[in-house]
């Protein structure tokens, strides 16, 4: 299973993992947004900078977004009451504006860990999460969690008790899922923003555990 570290072999001198150039011509999809874009710029509808300000804007989206929605639910009674019962109200009211899109909160219990995919492309709540990782949208990930969730949890280091009953959500073009992995032991009397420190990416995806306490 692919996943974001790399062997020390496929590494630079500087550390920093290979990546080919990409000097090949650009493809039909890069061709159609330049085209799109310049044709928005010359009819009015949008100028360069506000083009460049949401770049901006969705590149400043990270995981700690959704890390601090996932420390107020552990915090917060009345919010984690929301989350669940409307998951798009409940965060644009701490300011993430998911649009259309319809967020859904999945909490794990001692007895439920929940996973999310998107089968079909690589729907993912980037408002909360920032962009998926590489593993997330490839053919691998997206068609061995629905077959075999267990296996590929173990490749990620989530090995879970046989009791521990695995749900495996797909998300859709319409449809956002965000698991809220369960509270750390040995945090009671946290606050939220020492809380948020300790909720990982790939926890919120469901492959991976927030962090320990210690």
């Amino acid at each position: 299973m692919p996943h974001d570290h790399h062997e020390d072999g496929h590494l630079s001198p500087s550390g920093h993992p290979y990546r080919a150039d990409q000097d090949t011509g650009l493809s039909y999809w890069q061709t159609m947004e330049i085209a799109v874009r310049e044709l928005l710029i010359d009819k009015g509808v949008l100028t360069a900078a506000q083009i460049a300000d949401q770049i901006t804007a969705m590149d400043d989206r990270t995981p700690a977004n959704g890390g601090a929605v996932v420390a107020r639910f552990w915090t917060d009674p009345a919010f984690a009451t929301a989350l669940l019962a409307d998951g798009t109200a409940a965060v644009k009211e701490m300011g993430f504006d998911l649009g259309p899109m319809h967020l859904i909160a999945l909490p794990n219990t001692e007895s439920l860990h929940n996973v999310v995919v998107c089968t079909l492309c690589s729907c993912y709540p980037r408002n909360l999460l920032g962009l998926p990782p590489d593993w997330y949208k490839s053919r691998a990930y997206r068609a061995r969690t629905v077959r075999e969730p267990r296996r590929v949890l173990a490749e990620f280091g989530v090995t879970l008790p046989d009791d521990v009953q695995v749900r495996v959500h797909d998300s859709t073009a319409d449809m956002r899922y965000l698991v809220v992995p369960q509270r750390p032991a040995g945090t009671e009397g946290w606050d939220a923003a020492r809380l948020a420190t300790l909720v990982t990416r790939d926890s919120m995806i469901g492959t991976g555990l927030p962090k320990s306490a210690a």
